[in-house]
């Protein structure tokens, strides 16, 4: 299964250069590696169970660490003035700040968090540690939970043979990463909840994802797994012990040194591109958009790189495959077309019948690479994508102080009155619930049809493909929550709809707009999904990204957009920025109340941060500059970026490790290398390091990126497998593309204005501010290379290595972005 949905980084690399390593550790244990069902990537091997579950524990109640023999008191008391919690159950995950581990603080799995308490028992007993890593709002952590982890049998099994540790791993991806590689290499393909082996050492002996209850789907029960590990660690723990420290010293030499000696030459970035626009286009699906069959997740990385490969090569087939990507998503029921936002897969080929669960890390990108979208097509309906993402994440995952929470669960409620929680239930709908709610509503709708109520439901049901015995495919619904339901998804287009109905589009899009506001009304009285609270610093800096490119756009909420930004800035420097060590915090945590005051309340645990919390945030910073032109941002970036040199560069072996040396109880020093959901942290900082070394004319920064290159430069197809990173490759190739210098004048932010109206992949901007000496050295770095005409703002445009004759002049501008970097497709709309 897993070759068919993905030949690139996890396949290419866990296949070719780690199992050829490790095949003989392998067969000495193959009766312990357990091959199961990958519940992350395909649907067809969910469990029939309904799902029963709850989230009782709430961080307004605090209480002490129980021990195994306390654990069944329950009688726990709170610091808040909510009714005391009665559980059977309560173990040491209580007493931490993760929504996901709290949500199994009342299981009776003695569980405990990842430190040195449970490594620390686990080699004075000499167990096996069973590692489970999640997330809060992952529907098959939930499945496992509910079948398993809530099941007293099956806890008395894991409390006797193992040491339990529970990982959240948007708050622990270091221990994630490591384990994961591990899981890739055992069974050929991964995901979550991932469930792992280890020894008192840290080594894994086997692993997988997801474990049934029972025997079925060709998997054994997850008691069996069990008793089956346990036994063999009793029987042959010598030979398993040298294994797992065999692995963990594959895994050190495969995932963390160089492995050729490959170095890198100016203008190899041609070559990679044509061979990368090669494999998209064999693995394209012309009809829906993205790559491959199904499940399809939007991969943003990849739309990103068909973008500047299209402005470098001129290639349109790089374009229409981005677009045509963006249209489809868009489309789908993958987006959330009554109010904005998108889930975070689709298990389906058309993008129909997504996972429900809405993460914070997509909206951002998403909302950046439609914004890329209109730039380089003035489409308007890209950018009300982008805007629609806006309006979401402003009102269901934004914290009152400016940051960003980690995600929304794909279940929830039913009813106010269920008890169980189902996939998608928030999102749903009969058609007769829709056909109810435009006719309640049909005085909100005199000026649509002419108040016709009944041709208006018809013309809202063809658009949107709902039919009276639901729209869903069983195939993609083996849970059976679907049944009678609709997604909403637009199988053909607004000039569809209009031609059908014989509609001005204009008339058309005011109907939709309007029933899409009493559908929103009327789920607003649904119980709203599990909302996970945790701000994590790497996703905040993607968001950071999307408002300023948002920002960038000709738009009439530009100063909205861009308040929004300035604000998330101030947010991460006050909250997760320690001002004396210039080191980033992985996350913070807010608190699932609409009580204001605590809402305003932040917990800390001081987790550091990883490569991609300052490559991502740096990223950010470094857009939110070019559409804010303030400087303390492009201050605050060249701090990050010395802080994440110090703490994460290979001085021997060149790219930066993923964790700090001095990391606790972290067995490998990974190294991010591929570009999948996110971009890799070194693929991000290549691009980092390309701008500051401009903006600081500082060649040390450029000559670190070319070391990243040479080390990444095994990793085959590159273009593939970083695409991301290839991006960077074409911009230190070709240079940059639009430098702006000038004072602090009207002119100069017109000058400004116009650029970052177009997509420009390289784009540096110098407004010299005689005011503020502190953060003008990069302006006079600037200045030693591009020299303004008559002491007047100017503008130089240039490509591979060669600038056109300086502009001073904002109508020359305007018409030279639109010949360089406005491309409209014919005939394609949406």
């Amino acid at each position: 299964m897993f070759k068919n949905i993905c030949r690139s980084y996890t396949y290419n690399l866990i296949r070719t250069r780690i199992i050829g390593n490790v095949q003989h550790l392998i067969r000495s244990t193959s009766s312990l590696c357990i091959s199961t069902s990958t519940p992350l990537i395909h649907h067809s091997y969910s469990s029939p169970i309904q799902l029963n579950l709850t989230y009782p524990w709430s961080k307004n109640d605090r209480i002490r660490s129980m021990s195994t023999d306390d654990r069944k008191t329950g009688e726990l008391p709170s610091t808040s003035t909510s009714e005391v919690k009665k559980h059977i159950f309560t173990n040491r995950l209580a007493q931490e700040k993760s929504p996901y581990l709290l949500q199994h603080a009342h299981n009776p799995v003695d569980w405990y968090p990842w430190g040195d308490e449970a490594i620390e028992k686990a080699k004075r007993e000499n167990k096996l540690i069973f590692l489970s890593v999640g997330y809060s709002t992952c529907h098959w952590c939930h499945v496992m939970e509910h079948e398993s982890f809530e099941n007293e049998a099956v806890a008395d099994i894991m409390n006797k043979n193992f040491v339990n540790i529970k990982v959240d791993r948007e708050e622990r991806p270091d221990i994630d990463r490591i384990y994961m590689q591990f899981v890739l290499m055992m069974n050929g393909s991964g995901g979550w909840p991932m469930s792992v082996w280890l020894t008192p050492d840290l080594a894994p002996i086997t692993a997988g994802t997801y474990f049934p209850p029972n025997d079925r789907w060709g998997m054994p029960s997850f008691t069996n797994v069990l008793t089956t590990i346990a036994d063999k660690w009793n029987k042959n723990q010598d030979e398993l012990i040298a294994t797992g420290l065999e692995v963990i010293e594959v895994l050190q030499r495969t995932l963390s040194e160089k492995t050729s000696e490959a170095t890198f030459e100016e203008g190899s970035s041609e070559p990679k591109v044509a061979e990368t626009l090669r494999i998209f286009e064999l693995r394209f699906d012309q009809e829906y958009g993205g790559f491959g069959s199904h499940p399809k997740f939007p991969k943003v990385p990849r739309l990103n790189f068909l973008f500047h490969a299209y402005i470098v090569s001129k290639q349109k087939v790089a374009l229409d495959m981005a677009l045509q990507t963006l249209r489809c998503l868009g489309k789908g029921g993958i987006h959330d077309h009554i109010f904005g936002g998108f889930a975070r897969y689709s298990v389906d080929r058309k993008w129909h019948v997504p996972h429900f669960e809405k993460m914070i890390y997509d909206q951002g990108q998403l909302m950046a690479v439609y914004a890329d979208a209109y730039k380089l097509t003035r489409d308007s309906t890209f950018l009300d994508y982008a805007d629609g993402i806006y309006s979401y994440t402003i009102a269901d995952l934004r914290h009152p102080l400016g940051g960003f929470y980690a995600g929304e669960d794909a279940d929830s409620l039913p009813s106010a009155k269920a008890t169980k929680k189902i996939e998608g239930a928030f999102y749903a709908w009969t058609f007769g619930e829709i056909r109810q709610c435009i006719n309640d509503n049909k005085e909100l709708l005199v000026d649509c049809e002419k108040g016709d109520v009944e041709k208006i439901f018809n013309i809202y049901a063809h658009h949107y493909d709902l039919r009276e015995n639901g729209n869903v495919d069983p195939t993609s619904d083996p849970h059976g929550h679907f049944t009678g339901k609709n997604i909403l998804f637009v199988g053909g287009s607004i000039e569809k709809t209009c031609e059908k109905f014989a509609l001005e589009k204009e008339n058309l899009k005011r109907l939709l707009t309007l029933v899409n506001k009493i559908l929103l009304e009327k789920r607003k009285q649904r119980p709203r999904p599990h909302l996970d609270t945790k701000i994590i610093c790497s996703w905040n800096g993607l968001v950071l990204t999307g408002l300023s490119k948002l920002a960038d756009c000709d738009s009439e909420r530009r100063e909205e957009y861009l308040a929004t930004a300035a604000r998330l800035k101030e947010f991460l420097y006050a909250h997760l920025y320690d001002k004396e060590s210039k080191t980033l915090q992985r996350s913070c945590y807010g608190l699932g109340t609409n009580d204001e005051t605590i809402l305003q309340h932040l917990e800390k645990e001081r987790i550091e941060g990883f490569l991609d919390d300052y490559a991502f945030l740096i990223r950010g910073l470094l857009d939110f500059y070019k559409t804010s032109l303030d400087g303390t941002a492009l201050k605050w970036a060249k701090e990050l970026q010395e802080t994440q040199d110090s703490l994460f560069w290979d001085n021997e072996n060149g790219a930066y490790f993923y964790s700090q040396a001095d990391s606790p109880n972290v067995v490998v020093r990974l190294k991010d290398d591929h570009d999948g959901a996110e971009p890799s942290g070194n693929s991000m900082a290549a691009y980092n390091l390309l701008l500051l070394a401009q903006y600081y004319n500082d060649e040390n920064y450029s000559k670190r990126v070319v070391r990243m290159f040479e080390f990444f430069a095994d990793q085959k197809p590159f273009g593939y497998v970083l695409p991301e990173m290839l991006s960077s490759m074409m911009l230190q190739d070709n240079g940059l593309d639009l430098v702006v210098v000038g004072p602090k004048t009207e002119l100069t932010q017109k000058f400004a204005e116009i650029s970052r109206k177009y997509y420009i992949p390289g784009m540096v901007i110098a407004e010299i501010d005689p005011q503020e000496p502190e953060i003008q050295v990069y302006n006079q770095c600037i200045l030693d290379k591009y020299k303004m005409i008559d002491a007047h703002p100017t503008v130089y445009l240039c490509h591979g290595g060669v600038c056109r004759m300086p502009i001073t002049d904002p109508v020359k501008l305007e018409d030279e972005l639109s010949e360089m970097f406005l491309r409209i497709p014919n005939n394609q709309t949406l």
